[in-house]
């Protein structure tokens, strides 16, 4: 399998489905969806509307979403995963080969896409193919777009549609072969706003520095970065550090417009994120009237806007989803995978909020997801097709 599993993989990301803004998408869904045909699939391709994309990508309306779709008898489990990549970034990064000229060497496929997430994309494939050639049938897939800009006219769009027959959904990103992600955690983005009274600076006496005001309110806000970060997950995490909140200050900074100038206005970006045990709305609160306590300390004008919010999302370890996975991965691993939270954001939010429990399981290294000579490895991607297919094998011969 693991020459079919090379050529595959090559094919996939030799289809450049960079996005922004959202390129090949059509020609890499006619691709997948003549691949399950071929296989004796029902097939359908769902687009999104273009009035949607606009609300969460202006750049990219022009550029059609595809959802392919493709299912055999009556559903029991659902294997999605996404076809979009992130941009390959300065060609002279790339050392081994070009983004998306994909090559094979010691066991790694490498090109951009290839970790995440067409290796999982590929895993799916082989696992589909290898259930038809044993007559299993009653197994559902979708591929989508867009969750490397959020997710919400991919995934979002779909487990929103009502399409997904099934009861359980199996995400093929990277947690690598020795680990499910049973959840992930949520966020909430916030931007500092402070205004002051710009003046020249040779007159500092004349204006309001709104970047003094915002510097101190950053200082302040370690306070509040000490109190929530003592709050610990009862759940395990892929890295522990992750099980309790975090906060990252400064990512985004906007403001003035010179050295000589008294800044009139200076804003800065914090990133909150969230563990399964705390609510968005409460996280929200808390922060909101953090800042509006401290504000009352300067003269300065302040507004916190909330820009991003994602819930975290899990299902309980001990979920039967969860132990008929980690059982199929044992019998092809001889090992017993990790049941973790994600410390980012995974797709599985907008299944489990329709109503679907669902797990995140993909062959690795996740660890080079983004990066130049981006790379899985084969055996993995082989052994998670065996794992699928020794699942859709379990559920489709007994009801979930």
């Amino acid at each position: 399998m693991e020459t079919k599993a090379v050529s595959l993989l090559g094919r996939l990301i030799s289809i450049p489905t960079v996005n922004p803004p959202g390129e090949k998408y059509q020609e890499f869904v006619e691709f997948a969806e003549k691949y399950f045909k071929s296989l004796g699939l029902d097939t359908e391709v769902v687009e999104v509307p273009k009035s949607e994309v606009a609300k969460h990508c202006a750049e990219c309306a022009e550029y059609p979403r595809l959802i392919l779709l493709a299912r055999l008898g009556e559903p029991k489990i659902h294997f999605n995963g996404h076809y979009d990549v992130v941009p390959p970034g300065p060609l002279e990064s790339w050392k081994v080969t070009r983004p998306f000229e994909p090559v094979y060497r010691e066991g790694r496929l490498y090109g951009r896409g290839a970790v995440d997430m067409k290796g999982g994309l590929t895993s799916i494939m082989l696992a589909v193919e290898k259930a038809v050639a044993a007559g299993l049938k009653n197994f559902e897939v979708s591929f989508v777009p867009d969750e490397e800009t959020g997710g919400e006219t991919g995934a979002g769009y779909l487990a929103r549609s009502g399409k997904v027959k099934a009861p359980w959904v199996v995400i093929a990103e990277g947690s690598g072969e020795d680990n499910i992600w049973i959840g992930h955690r949520g966020l909430v983005w916030f931007l500092v706003e402070v205004y002051g009274k710009q003046a020249h600076g040779s007159t500092p006496w004349l204006g309001l520095n709104a970047f003094e005001g915002a510097a101190y309110i950053a200082q302040r806000l370690q306070e509040y970065v000490k109190t929530v970060s003592t709050r610990v997950s009862r759940y395990e995490f892929d890295d522990p550090r992750g099980a309790s909140p975090t906060v990252t200050m400064g990512g985004e900074v906007r403001g003035s417009v010179k050295t000589n100038v008294v800044p009139g206005y200076f804003a800065f970006s914090v990133d909150r994120r969230v563990i399964p045990e705390e609510d968005v709305e409460q996280v929200r609160r808390e922060f909101v009237e953090f800042v509006e306590k401290v504000a009352k300390e300067v003269p300065h004008k302040v507004e916190v806007k909330v820009t991003n919010v994602s819930e975290a999302a899990l299902v309980e370890p001990s979920h039967p989803l969860v132990e008929a996975l980690a059982a199929a991965a044992e019998a092809v691993t001889g090992k017993k995978p990790r049941r973790t939270v994600c410390i980012g954001g995974l797709d599985a939010r907008f299944f489990i909020k329709a109503g679907i429990p669902t797990v995140t399981y993909g062959p690795g290294p996740i660890g080079l997801a983004h990066a130049p000579d981006e790379y899985v490895e084969v055996r993995q991607v082989v052994n998670v097709a065996e794992i699928y297919f020794n699942l859709i094998r379990k559920l489709t011969s007994s009801p979930p």
